[in-house]
Order: C-alpha cells, then sequence, then structure tokens
C-alpha cells in the first residue's frame, strides 16, 4: 500500500510539473507579438517532434495512407504536422486577438468564413443539429465563429489526460465557446438533451473508439464511434460538416458545408453503419486535401503496439 502511495504521489508530481511548465511556457509567449510567439512554436514543434517516439508512429500512419508518396513527401507532411500542433498551442493564448471576422469589413482579415448564410439560418430558425469536424487546422476556431453569429452549440471535447492541464483548458474554452461537456460515460445523455430542446452540439469524429464500428479509414480498418448516427436515429436531426483551413500567412478559413444526406436502410431508419463510414469518407476527403494540417501522431488505426 506505501509504495502503490508513493508510486501515485510521484504520478501526480509529475503531472503537475508538467502543468506548470505548459503554463509558463503560455505566460512567456503572451509577452510577443502574436504571429512572433504562433512562428516560434511552429519551428519548435518541428524541432521536437521528430525526436519523439510518437514521430515513428506518424510516419507510419503516413506510409499506410499515402503510399504512392515518396519518402521526402511524407517526411515534409509529418514535419507541418508537427509544425501545426506548435501553433495550435500558441494561437490558444491568442485565440481571442486571431479571430477577427468582421462581415463587414471591406478587406479580408486573419479568419475568412464561408458558409455564413448556414450559420445565420440555423440561428435564426432553431432546430436541433449537428456539427461534425476533424483534428485538421485549428479546430479549436469552429465553436469560437459559432458563438461569434450568435449560435448556440454545445460542444464534446476530450480533456487532456493531465489533470492539471484539463482544469484550465476546460476554463478557457468555456468563456470562448459555449456550452462544453467533457467527453465520458455520461456526456451522450448531455448531447441528446441539447437535441431535445431543439439546440445544436459539435463534435470531432475522426478520435480512436475502442468499442466503436468497424469501418474504414484509408483503405484501413478502425473503429469508430456510432455517437453521431444513434443521435440523428433518435432525434432526425441535420447533420453539417465543418472544418478550419490554415492558409498562408498565418491566415485561416472557417468552412460551414450544406447538410449531408444520411444514409437510411429500406425501411427508413438511420443506418448507422454506413453513417460512420461517410464521416470517415468526408475527414479522409478533407486530410487528403491538406495532410500537413493533420494529426499524424494520433493512433487512429491502433498500430502503436506493433511499432
Amino acid at each position: 500500500m506505501v509504495i502503490t502511495r508513493l508510486v501515485l504521489a510521484a504520478n501526480h508530481f509529475r503531472q503537475w510539473l508538467i502543468a506548470q511548465f505548459v503554463f509558463l511556457l503560455l505566460t512567456v509567449l503572451k509577452l510577443f507579438p502574436p504571429d512572433t510567439a504562433i512562428n516560434f512554436m511552429d519551428r519548435v514543434a518541428r524541432w521536437i517532434g521528430p525526436k519523439t517516439g510518437r514521430h515513428k508512429l506518424t510516419l507510419t500512419n503516413l506510409r499506410n495512407a499515402f503510399p504512392e508518396k515518396s519518402e521526402a513527401e511524407l517526411q515534409k507532411i509529418a514535419l507541418d504536422s508537427w509544425g501545426n500542433m506548435g501553433r495550435m498551442a500558441a494561437e490558444y493564448v491568442f485565440l481571442d486577438q486571431l479571430f477577427d471576422f468582421d462581415p463587414f469589413r471591406p478587406e479580408p482579415g486573419r479568419v475568412e468564413v464561408s458558409g455564413i448564410p448556414l450559420f445565420l439560418d440555423l440561428r435564426d430558425n432553431p432546430r436541433p443539429f449537428i456539427v461534425f469536424t476533424a483534428h485538421s487546422g485549428n479546430f479549436e476556431m469552429l465553436p469560437v465563429a459559432g458563438s461569434a453569429f450568435g449560435l448556440e452549440v454545445t460542444v464534446l471535447f476530450r480533456p487532456p489526460n493531465n489533470p492539471y492541464m484539463a482544469d484550465k483548458v476546460f476554463e478557457f474554452r468555456k468563456s470562448r465557446m459555449g456550452n462544453l461537456v467533457p467527453s465520458h460515460a455520461g456526456s451522450s445523455f448531455a448531447l441528446a438533451r441539447q437535441l431535445e430542446r431543439g439546440g445544436g452540439v459539435g463534435v470531432l469524429v475522426d478520435q480512436k473508439f475502442r468499442k466503436g464500428l468497424k469501418t474504414k479509414f484509408f483503405g484501413r480498418d478502425v473503429q469508430t464511434n456510432p455517437l453521431l448516427a444513434k443521435l440523428v436515429r433518435q432525434f432526425n436531426c441535420e447533420v453539417y460538416p465543418a472544418r478550419c483551413i490554415r492558409l498562408p500567412g498565418g491566415r485561416f478559413r472557417l468552412e460551414l458545408e450544406p447538410a449531408i444526406t444520411i444514409p437510411r436502410r429500406t425501411d427508413g431508419s438511420v443506418d448507422v453503419n454506413a453513417t460512420a463510414q461517410m464521416l470517415n469518407d468526408k475527414v479522409e476527403s478533407w486530410v487528403r486535401e491538406y495532410p500537413g494540417q493533420w494529426l499524424w501522431y494520433h493512433d487512429r488505426w491502433n498500430i502503436k503496439r506493433s511499432l
């Protein structure tokens, strides 16, 4: 028992120490102009990323996804992906300053938005709906955009494993992104209540889910969370794809696409498996278009044990 307590205490201290280092780094970044800090973190991530164990997984994932690409091309995508992670860390600090979209400004700002009529329609004609996205670009900007248009969306998110960082991240997101539901065993009920009230929910659909449906992603077996399809089956709500795309010069384009047609069986009920596969196909099309903006170090194919 004593040894167990000591191990737990050491683990808590390690997590606390890591969290304090991250908080200190983010505090220091605030002292610099946004572009300076973001570009610095981009370079740091490109230097550190390849030295971590996750880089091997990143390259394995890339080789499996793009067997037609050369090793040089895959290495570049991997570095771009690490740079994207570094930029996201810094952008967290400056999120309020970065989102400068103004539909009445004649010249473009840092952020441009595609699908404005859809935002306004969902706001002005309340009804249950689901917006799904992926870990691509700075996906954290999407709920910020929804709030900017006065669109209330309850967002499902996965807190960091580090409990000290999780508390800070939750408070930061809550003040900028509206209603938040941490991903846990009862989160589906919170989303269902929001849809039942005629509101909207936002979910990420490219995460590994150990008890998910058997589907394909880049032609390889993956398990996909059936939550979105089951919510559609229960509430017959519309489903909208959305994504964030990084543009040159530290700019962003946020896209809300028209509602997709949900696959149904001959009796009219939602085909849960086909819907899950359709989500994967949509995300894959996004990733193929901008491969360096997706998180390739994520073990989506559950192959880490074989490395």
